[in-house]
């Protein structure tokens, strides 16, 4: 039986040693990792403040760009608006006097067409010979203060209460009407004859449906013959009443135009001279003025379908003007 090996003392102290150097190494590296993490905290930390501080200086440097330009902007401003006053200003004095010539000669005209006989007179009729016909316009039912027309004018406007045909077709009123805007379209076919001022109601779109609803009986009376002409003071005003015109009544922008159903004006002269156009061809205009509008022109008072909105304070001295 063979004895087992046995270690020797030089072997386990090699053992030893070198387990030593082992751990020797290894606690080296723990510090070297150590030192290098931390020279890369104190590196990352330096990084942020720089980054922080960078940040900090565009933000000051962005905060004064703007304030520059804001400054600039103002002043800007100021300046357009000076510009565009005086600019206005002139433009509004020319204007105006390019308007006033236009007016005296075009009545200087009028009273030099009045004054010539341009058709020979009528022979005299022969003792038994009938006279033809003679064609008139249609008659109108303003004379009389609608009063023959008072049934079909309710039956209409309890049907647009009542019954409303959003899908009608064009001309016709298309949207929701309360018992306010009956109230206003009755008061203005039955206490004011088709010629007046109503109080405003609190928007344009409302106005527009009054109106919307008088040009939809008025058409059912009519026809093609009723023109619609509007006078506001502004584009805007303007394109609020094609807009609106067009939603409650289903037409389109080829309806609009000055040889379409509606026509729309800045000028009073400007649509008083159209109106006695279309009353020269048989047409029969219908003036809607938006409250816009501070003072009547007394050339659009000749009309006899005539619809002002006013605010309260200014309705009574509207109404005035147009009685």
């Amino acid at each position: 039986m063979t004895d087992e090996p046995t270690l020797t003392p030089d072997l386990t102290e090699s053992a030893a040693e070198a387990q030593a150097t082992e751990l020797a190494t290894l606690a080296a590296r723990r510090d070297a990792l150590k030192e290098e993490i931390q020279a890369l905290e104190a590196a990352f930390h330096r990084l942020a403040r720089r980054c922080c501080q960078d940040l900090e200086e565009k933000q000051q440097a962005l905060q004064l760009t703007i304030e520059q330009l804001e400054r600039r902007k103002e002043r800007i401003e100021q300046e357009l608006r000076q510009n565009f006053v005086g600019a206005s200003q002139e433009m509004a004095i020319r204007v105006q006097g390019f308007k006033e010539f236009l007016v005296n000669s075009m009545q200087d005209l009028a009273a030099t067409v009045e004054e010539l006989q341009l058709l020979p007179a009528p022979a005299p009729a022969a003792e038994h010979e009938t006279p033809p016909a003679a064609t008139s316009p249609p008659k109108l039912v303003l004379d009389e203060g609608f009063q023959e027309e008072t049934s079909r004018i309710k039956h209409l406007l309890e049907q647009y209460q009542t019954n409303p045909n959003y899908y009608g077709p064009p001309w016709q009123l298309r949207r929701t009407f309360e018992p306010l805007h009956a109230q206003r379209v009755e008061s203005w076919f039955f206490d004011l004859g088709g010629r007046g001022a109503l109080r405003s109601l609190p928007s344009r779109l409302q106005n527009i449906l009054v109106a919307s609803a008088i040009i939809s009986i008025l058409r059912d009376f009519y026809g093609d013959m009723l023109r619609v002409l509007v006078l506001a003071d502004s584009p805007e005003r303007l394109g609020d009443w094609r807009r609106g015109l067009q939603d409650c009544l289903g037409i389109n922008r080829q309806d609009f135009g000055p040889e379409r159903g509606v026509a729309l004006f800045e000028s009073a002269d400007a649509l008083a001279f159209r109106a006695d156009r279309l009353e020269q061809e048989d047409y029969l205009p219908l003036i809607l003025i938006d409250d816009s509008q501070e003072k009547v022109s007394l050339s659009l008072l000749q009309y006899p379908l005539l619809l002002g909105f006013a605010p309260e304070p200014q309705l009574r001295r509207t109404n005035e003007l147009f009685e």
